[in-house]
C-alpha cells in the first residue's frame, strides 16, 4: 500500500474551506487526477458514485462519505484503484489546516506499479490542495 499524507493551512474560517471542498462534484476543477465525476445515488451523507481517472482513463467506483465540517472519506470500491482517500479540515485559530491522506494500491497486475504512481498522487494532491487555497483566499 502506498500512503501519502499532504497538509496546507489555509486562511480562512473552517466553515469557508467546507464550503468548496463538500461540494465533491467539483472535484475535477482542483484534482487533475480526476478527469469526470459521475453519481450513481445518494443516501444521507453518502454519495456512490463513478470516477474516471486521468491515469489511462480508468474508471473506478468510490463511496464517499461526508462528515460535515470535519472530513471527506472517498473508498475506491471497483476498479484499478484499491484503498481510500481521506480530506480533512482541522480548525486552527481563525484559519483551517486541510489535509489530505491517502491509503491506496493499484489492484491486479498494476500492483507493482504503485511505487510510480505514488510521486505522482502526491505532486497532484500538492497541487489541488495549493489551487483549494488559492480558491479560497483569493
Amino acid at each position: 500500500m502506498a500512503t501519502i499524507e499532504v497538509e496546507v493551512e489555509i486562511d480562512a474560517t473552517i466553515d469557508k474551506v467546507w464550503e468548496i471542498v463538500s461540494d465533491i462534484d467539483n472535484e475535477p476543477k482542483f484534482w487533475k487526477g480526476t478527469k469526470e465525476v459521475r453519481n450513481i445515488s445518494k443516501e444521507g451523507d453518502t454519495v456512490k458514485r463513478e470516477v474516471t481517472i486521468a491515469f489511462r482513463d480508468q474508471k473506478c467506483l468510490q463511496e464517499v462519505k461526508m462528515y460535515p465540517k470535519e472530513k471527506i472519506e472517498a473508498k475506491f470500491t471497483k476498479g484499478i484503484i484499491n484503498g481510500k482517500k481521506i480530506v480533512s479540515l482541522i480548525p486552527k485559530d481563525d484559519k483551517t489546516m486541510l489535509s489530505t491522506y491517502w491509503d491506496i494500491k493499484l489492484t491486479g497486475m498494476m500492483g507493482m506499479f504503485t511505487g510510480m504512481i505514488k510521486k505522482h498522487i502526491k505532486s497532484g494532491t500538492e497541487q489541488a490542495m495549493q489551487s483549494i487555497k488559492e480558491e479560497i483566499e483569493s
